[in-house]
């Protein structure tokens, strides 16, 4: 078990229900948070500050549409550097403020507090008729990835050795699919958005619904261990193929049907992103 893993462990006791999922539900409403802060998810010098606050406000709706709920308003807490400028406070907002405008979400409050690097925390307040969760994976489902996998380890890895990325990439400007997801929601048993990879991903669907799984072909680590890609992993049964693959379709998403599930358990190798 990791460091993020046993963490969270300490709570699941009393709240099984809602922690340890993309959200937590609580009635009609699903709540979602996720950190973005400098240095760990991402370099000052790789990203506009107006790239930096969509992407803060991308992978926390993410969690939201994965959940089968619709995004509704928004908390943000920033801590700010003191060298910035009114123009950078300014570049921020609009990053932030665009996000919240194309998916109709409104910012109704937050924090924020002086510090030496800028760390942004949001949290989603999104509203759903029938969450879906990791838990429900099924005997025999099948399993299903959105898109293409592998390009944000590669543009992460340039990154890192001080190269330029596209500003087309899915690592500044993750890419979701909402109308899809929405539209195969009814026909899926569970889901989870790659974030720290698929095989990370694939560990935690194994451990919570004790099931294991049977590769249909070989996935390299390169395209398993790519994380921060916000495509969608689920799973479905053999009689929903037809009616997921034909939303897909409309939808010009491309769907990589890989794995079936079956008795066992499942581990990653991949090393963790975060916590060493």
């Amino acid at each position: 078990m990791n460091k993020e893993d046993y963490f969270i462990k300490q709570f699941k006791n009393n709240h099984k229900n809602v922690i340890g999922d993309d959200g937590a539900v609580i009635g009609s409403h699903v709540y979602s948070m996720d950190a973005f802060f400098e240095n760990i998810h991402f370099k000052r010098e790789w990203m506009s500050l107006k790239q930096i606050a969509r992407k803060a406000m991308i992978v926390n709706i993410s969690d939201a549409i994965v959940m089968n709920a619709i995004p509704k308003y928004a908390l943000l807490s920033v801590a700010i550097p003191k060298s910035f400028s009114k123009e950078d406070l300014k570049e921020l907002a609009k990053g932030f403020k665009s996000v919240a405008k194309k998916f109709g979400i409104k910012i109704i409050g937050g924090d924020t507090i002086s510090n030496n690097k800028l760390d942004i925390s949001i949290t989603i307040i999104s509203k759903t008729k029938k969450p879906i969760f990791r838990k429900g994976l099924k005997k025999d489902d099948l399993l299903c990835y959105s898109g293409e996998l592998g390009t944000c380890k590669k543009d992460l890895d340039s990154l890192l050795t001080g190269k330029k990325v596209s500003k087309k990439s899915k690592f500044i400007k993750p890419k979701l699919k909402p109308e899809f997801f929405y539209e195969i929601a009814p026909y899926i048993n569970c889901a989870l958005d790659i974030s720290d990879g698929l095989f990370f991903e694939l560990e935690r669907l194994s451990n919570i619904n004790s099931l294991g799984f049977d590769f249909f072909n070989k996935i390299s680590k390169e395209v398993g261990c790519s994380g921060e890609e916000y495509e969608v992993l689920f799973s479905f049964s053999q009689k929903n193929k037809e009616i997921i693959s034909k939303i897909a379709t409309k939808h010009k998403v491309k769907l990589n049907i890989f794995a079936k599930a079956v008795d066992g358990t499942y581990k990653c190798d991949c090393q963790n992103h975060h916590f060493k």
